[in-house]
């Protein structure tokens, strides 16, 4: 089993803290440029991380990379609330990201036009509501939902995206599971 992607990628590295102590191979990709481009173009149509080669079966998307390997490794289904959790938290993540990648290509993202303005509202309403999740004690065991609340945390603070002192909940959260097994190996400040 073999997982590849970025060091960098918050939404590789849920899996690969969630797949702590369990045998698989990383292989990480520099996904913009060169041979690191080339291998993500021939693995994965949507030129996206993480993806994942079992055998004969390439899985692409981190949520069905877990769902997967849940049922392969006989591991419990997400509740529904899981899954809603699941679904702010990499609501978040996909515009951050996406907003990096604008700002890297030199696109004014503080612009006051519809796309960037929708942008900062989604990221406003996400970490509000992410921030009162974790008040109302949805992330205190470390699961998959508090693996990946985490990683967007983590990535956000080392993109220096947001200003978490508008998120108490979520700067104590971060605080909280920082020193979890595997969460050192797989800093994205160190690749």
């Amino acid at each position: 089993m073999k997982l590849i992607g970025s060091n960098t990628s918050p939404y590789v590295r849920r899996l690969r803290l969630w797949l702590e102590g369990i045998n698989y191979e990383f292989a990480a990709l520099n996904i913009f440029e060169g041979e690191g481009r080339d291998t993500l173009k021939s693995h994965n149509p949507a030129l996206r991380v993480p993806m994942l080669i079992n055998g004969d079966q390439h899985i692409f998307d981190s949520r069905v990379i877990f769902r997967y390997l849940s049922h392969k490794l006989g591991r419990p289904a997400l509740t529904w609330d899981q899954e809603n959790s699941l679904t702010v938290i990499d609501a978040a993540n996909d515009t951050f990201v996406s907003l990096l990648l604008l700002s890297r290509s030199g696109v004014d993202i503080d612009q006051q036009t519809l796309f960037f303005n929708l942008q900062h509202e989604r990221v406003e309403r996400t970490m509000t509501e992410l921030d009162a999740q974790v008040a109302d004690g949805k992330f205190e065991t470390w699961d998959y939902p508090a693996i990946c609340l985490f990683c967007l945390v983590d990535w956000v603070m080392f993109r220096d995206l947001y200003d978490f002192t508008r998120c108490p909940n979520l700067q104590r959260f971060h605080s909280q599971y920082q020193h979890q097994e595997g969460v050192s190996e797989s800093d994205p400040r160190q690749g």
